[in-house]
């Protein structure tokens, strides 16, 4: 079944070209079928799951024999919900982009095939099938951005290609160590993280760390290496924004759970402050850096830094001593991140798209009294704002929550510092989203308000389900976190070997 979710997205893409000049309608309600029908599938799974430990639904098929590489996939605590948060946001996507009018085939192939490439890195279990579908995702949003994409779109694809590329390469790097460490060779998840390559050379295992680190640190992103972001955001088109933020910046937070911590377990603990200090600073200056801005598509890219760095703060207090129940709670907490950042920055986005495509601007200067001419959509912005914020009733505090307790309750002076300065990136986050809806939402009207409508039945069609389930885990987060606590139980027991 598992073959099946991947890789049925892409068969659709394919079928699309088969058929000779199919209408635009035709196209958009054959891309809303597939990203259903592949939800429905997911969700089957996540029933079929459990909420047991361990692999399910895994395949393991010999391909390149010669280097132990294979066709391994499956799910578990970790790639399950993120599987999920894929199938869901690409769905979303889709049902957005009904009124979309411009290469709708190929808008919508590209987008089939970006589904299928994260679908299928969030379940590999080999290291080259993760580099391939890595590699793959960057060729597909570099496409979306160039094709479909405004402003300064080309420079912004390129920038964005050529950043995350060198970052891929880095990445290969160091998973060409993990195999060359492992005895016996082998690029198999599976085998390295039950014996732990490099084990008795700290140094050599010290530079894979950095490799791995560095590699996936660009596609977090995390500071310094996010330089990248804010204009593939400005650039690209809405859907495009939201996979970016929601799904593929996930893919480096992924690859920190996945492959360095239970595949470095001594480096990792050895280098915990280092991945804490970056989490910090990521969260402190995504925050400024996110309150001085005028353009709301470049305010929402710096929160993406900022709520980046919660994720890395958890994993580097994970390996930092202290309380194992806390260490447990941080890793929890982290990955519950990863889904609640996706569902609600998605929104945030695509309502970002909506008040472009009306005003063809993203200066928050120029709006002003939305709420008397859309407020349906007024109402939207409010309720992602204080989602993103993370006000208790949604997902982002439930998240929040478990991180700054996991962390701050792992015990010693030095993380309580770290958590204590995280928090006021809360209080940043808090100013900078009542300035936005002080500035666009309420007051006076702007030079460019009257040309704002309110949203379409698409438009909702699209952003209501996140928000919803933002809230639906925010009240009852328990259907989430039994999925993922076995596997943050797992995962904190391999980095303390």
């Amino acid at each position: 079944m598992l073959s099946v979710v991947i890789f049925l997205p892409l068969a659709v893409a394919l079928g699309l070209y088969a058929v000779p000049r199919p209408g635009a309608r035709a196209v958009a309600w054959t891309w809303i079928a597939a990203c259903a029908i592949d939800l429905a599938l997911v969700v089957a799974m996540w029933i079929g799951h459990g909420t047991g430990g361990g692999i399910s639904y895994e395949t393991n098929v010999r391909w390149i024999p010669s280097v132990r590489a294979g066709y391994h996939i499956g799910v578990d605590g970790l790639s399950l919900p993120l599987l999920a948060l894929t199938s869901l946001l690409f769905l979303a996507c889709a049902v957005y982009s009904l009124r979309q009018e411009r290469q709708v085939r190929a808008f919508a192939a590209l987008f089939l095939f970006l589904q299928t490439v994260s679908l299928g890195l969030f379940a590999a279990l080999d290291l080259l099938l993760f580099f391939v579908f890595f590699d793959l995702s960057i060729v597909g949003m570099y496409f979306v951005i160039a094709g479909w994409g405004h402003g300064d779109r080309m420079r912004s694809a390129l920038k964005f290609f050529l950043y995350t590329f060198l970052g891929s390469l880095i990445l290969l790097l160091g998973f060409i160590g993990l195999y060359l460490g492992a005895e016996p060779h082998t690029f198999d998840m599976v085998e390295l993280t039950r014996t732990p390559p490099l084990a008795g050379s700290a140094g050599l295992a010290g530079l894979v760390l950095l490799a791995i680190g560095v590699g996936l640190a660009i596609k977090t992103p995390t500071v310094p290496f996010h330089t990248w972001l804010p204009p593939a955001h400005t650039d690209a088109p809405a859907a495009g924004s939201a996979i970016l933020a929601g799904i593929l910046l996930k893919m480096g937070a992924y690859g920190f759970v996945r492959i360095a911590m239970p595949m470095l377990p001594d480096a990792w603990r050895r280098y915990a402050w280092v991945v804490i200090v970056v989490g910090v600073i990521s969260v402190l200056y995504g925050a400024l850096v996110a309150y001085a801005q005028e353009d709301l598509k470049r305010l929402i890219a710096y929160t993406s830094v900022n709520h980046m760095g919660y994720i890395v703060l958890a994993l580097g207090a994970a390996g930092a001593a202290g309380d194992q129940a806390a260490r447990r709670l941080a890793v929890t907490g982290a990955v519950t991140q990863m889904v609640s950042h996706g569902l609600i920055t998605g929104a945030l986005f695509l309502l970002a798209g909506v008040l472009y495509g009306r005003a063809g601007t993203y200066d928050m200067g120029r709006f002003g009294g939305l709420a008397g001419r859309a407020p349906v959509y007024s109402a939207l912005v409010a309720v992602g704002a204080f989602a993103s914020l993370g006000l208790p009733g949604f997902s982002g505090f439930i998240a929040e929550f478990q991180i700054f307790t996991g962390v701050i309750g792992s015990g010693g002076t030095g993380l309580a510092v770290a958590g204590a300065l995280a928090i006021v990136g809360i209080l940043i986050t808090a100013a900078l989203f009542l300035r936005l809806l002080h500035r666009a939402v309420l007051g006076p009207p702007g030079e460019l308000t009257a040309r704002v409508t309110d949203v379409h039945r698409s438009e909702l069609g699209a952003i209501v389900p996140l928000l919803l389930l933002a809230v639906v885990i925010g009240i009852a987060p328990r259907f989430l976190l039994d999925v993922i606590e076995p596997f943050s139980a797992t995962v904190v027991s391999l980095v303390a070997r």
